[in-house]
């Protein structure tokens, strides 16, 4: 990328210093300054194209258009023209027709012909969008295929289930994760669904209606789309921002899911648990003072996407509220906002990348931490056995008292079961160590895996077909 400096703007570095930390170089650089003035450039010269098609304005534009490149381009300048226009189009516009005009003077009169401001930025929005989510989907399906293979290795390693941060019953590293892919999964249709319905083409001139093209708008705006790739809606939409608010709720929705993972994570690579961490490597998750520290930096930069985006969420669907044809303010709400999502989201998701291709995890700790309540966790298994036998109100006060006097007297949940007369007269001794052992009290854990994985292998294989 090139890193001239124009003005006061250095061109090709990241616009804010935390872009490497909350993104990834990829993200930042389809999201650039550069990037949105190269797609500006290319809604203009593909509607001298489209318009030329349809002979509405002589051929000479298009060809002089494809000629530049953003390097033509003052982004300085351009950036602070946009104070005194309310938006870079208006600049823009005039710097690409005296750039035209340098090798086709006539040409530069049909410059931006029949289009408006909100068209050229809105359609290269969208060419930004697409480009973003692209990148989503190609991290989405390397986490779900790593998600998938961890997920049949650790099919059968226990652990401890967790209920308002207290353990409960036991589940698997496999059904943990199981939940995760069935989500990521559903997420990958929400972004397909995007890439289908949400990215379109924006040509409607001044109110809507293309009225300088006369009856040439429809097939021009056609012709536009062709060369654009982008579907043509039914009618343009300078101010029905639902398109914009269901791409930020969605990806607010996977953010979501994604904290939820990181929160996971690093609760579980606390000192006190240890049981699943991310992948280490020298330099990563240290601490400035302290030697022995390991933190979990990419749970961090997944929480902190999971903070700053539902608010940015908000403020799209806050800025669809627009005013009659074109709109004042909530327009220009969007464009940061709108970027600002997609740079976390995929910050997030790479992060959520690094901690699944390469997550430590640690059964024997897991074990260990089980085993901290002697076996009080298991109290639901005997409570449900016992029901049988006494009824099930019972049952709870007599599995309740026996957890109460193990915690109390730091014995293990068999001798404090073998206390109560109710029990003893029921079960052996040698009865419970079936109902206290962890890998017989798994439910439908395995059903509901091969559930997920089939359903992730059958979705794998569709798309698959789907690109070919």
């Amino acid at each position: 990328m090139n890193s001239q400096r124009r003005g006061n703007l250095k061109v090709g570095a990241p616009t804010r210093i935390y872009d490497p930390l909350f993104s990834t170089p990829a993200m930042t650089e389809v999201l650039s300054a550069e990037t949105f003035v190269r797609n500006m450039l290319l809604f203009e010269r593909a509607l001298s194209a489209a318009l030329e098609e349809r002979k509405v304005i002589p051929n000479g534009t298009a060809q002089a258009i494809a000629a530049l490149s953003v390097d033509d381009f003052d982004l300085a300048v351009l950036a602070a023209a946009a104070r005194s226009a309310g938006n870079l189009c208006i600049p823009f516009v005039k710097m690409l027709t005296a750039e035209v005009a340098r090798s086709n003077s006539e040409a530069a009169g049909y410059v931006h012909w029949g289009a408006t401001s909100q068209d050229v930025i809105d359609t290269a929005t969208m060419l930004q969008v697409r480009a973003a989510i692209t990148l989503l989907e190609e991290d989405m399906e390397a986490t779900c295929d790593a998600l998938a293979s961890l997920i049949r290795i650790h099919q059968n390693t226990v652990m401890s289930g967790r209920t308002w941060l207290q353990q409960g019953p036991p589940v698997t590293l496999g059904l943990k994760l199981a939940t995760l892919l069935d989500a990521l999964d559903r997420h990958r249709d929400r972004l397909q669904h995007l890439m289908q319905h949400a990215i379109v083409l924006q040509l409607g001139g001044a109110v809507g209606t293309l009225a300088a093209l006369g009856r040439n708008g429809p097939a021009v705006a056609e012709n536009l789309g062709r060369l654009l790739n982008l579907p043509v809606p039914a009618i343009p939409w300078h101010t029905q921002r639902d398109r914009i608010g269901e791409i930020a709720a969605t990806l607010g929705i996977l953010v979501g899911t994604l904290g939820k993972f990181g929160r996971d994570t690093s609760l579980l690579m606390q000192t006190e648990v240890g049981e699943f961490m991310e992948p280490s490597a020298p330099g990563r998750g240290g601490s400035s003072t302290m030697p022995h520290k390991r933190n979990p930096i990419f749970s961090a930069v997944i929480l902190a996407a999971s903070t700053r985006v539902p608010g940015l969420v908000g403020t799209l669907l806050s800025a669809m509220v627009q005013e009659h044809e074109r709109g004042l303010g909530g327009w220009h709400a969007e464009w940061e906002t709108l970027i600002d999502i997609l740079r976390l989201t995929g910050g997030a998701l790479a992060a959520t990348r690094e901690i699944v291709c390469g997550a430590e995890i640690y059964p024997a700790a897991m074990q260990c931490d089980m085993a901290l309540l002697g076996g009080v966790t298991m109290a639901e298994a005997l409570s449900f056995r016992l029901a049988q036998k006494v009824g099930k109100g019972e049952a709870h006060r007599i599995a309740e008292s026996a957890s109460r006097r193990a915690v109390r007297e730091g014995i293990n949940m068999r001798d404090a079961l073998l206390q109560e007369p109710a029990v003893a007269q029921y079960f052996a001794a040698e009865d419970f160590n079936a109902m206290l052992n962890p890998d017989n009290y798994l439910g439908a854990s395995n059903e509901f895996i091969e559930r997920v994985l089939a359903n992730h292998s059958a979705r794998s294989v569709e798309v698959h077909h789907a690109t070919r």
